[in-house]
């Protein structure tokens, strides 16, 4: 069973297929993008000509609700909530273009952390108790 994302602010899902699709942008101008659903994956499905330019931070927000994506743990994070079933978490991904960091919470335990650059948020998300599982966070830094 695949995952579902929605957002968190109003709660619609927003990857009606294998795609999850939120509108991106910097200032005025902004763009429907699609990220591949597995966290840790970092395919991107963008319009012709469009492009993100590395190490720039970029602005999420609900292709439905129109509200920003940012999380409250860390302004360079994005937040959605993903579920199965009854399961609910959070996928916390970063808008930097070209950074790979990506985590996955539930309540405030760190279930999973992705990509080599999620290091850098360490210091800065100390509130997030590791997982209670004999091994602790599944960490993946590829």
């Amino acid at each position: 069973m695949a995952w579902t994302y929605s957002c968190p602010k109003c709660q619609s899902v927003v990857n009606p297929d294998e795609t999850v699709i939120l509108v991106c942008g910097r200032g005025d101008w902004k763009f429907l993008i699609g990220l591949h659903p597995q966290p840790g994956n970092y395919t991107v499905y963008m319009p012709p000509g469009a492009e993100l330019e590395s190490g720039l931070r970029y602005d999420f927000y609900c292709p439905v609700c129109r509200k920003s994506l940012v999380s409250d743990e860390h302004h360079n994070l994005c937040s959605l909530i993903i579920w199965q079933g009854d399961t609910r978490r959070r996928v916390l991904f970063s808008r930097i273009a070209g950074e790979r960091a990506t985590y996955v919470v539930m309540d405030k335990s760190l279930e999973e952390r992705h990509g080599a650059d999620s290091v850098n948020y360490d210091k800065t998300l100390p509130h997030f108790r590791i997982a209670d599982t004999p091994s602790g966070p599944r960490i993946v830094t590829k």
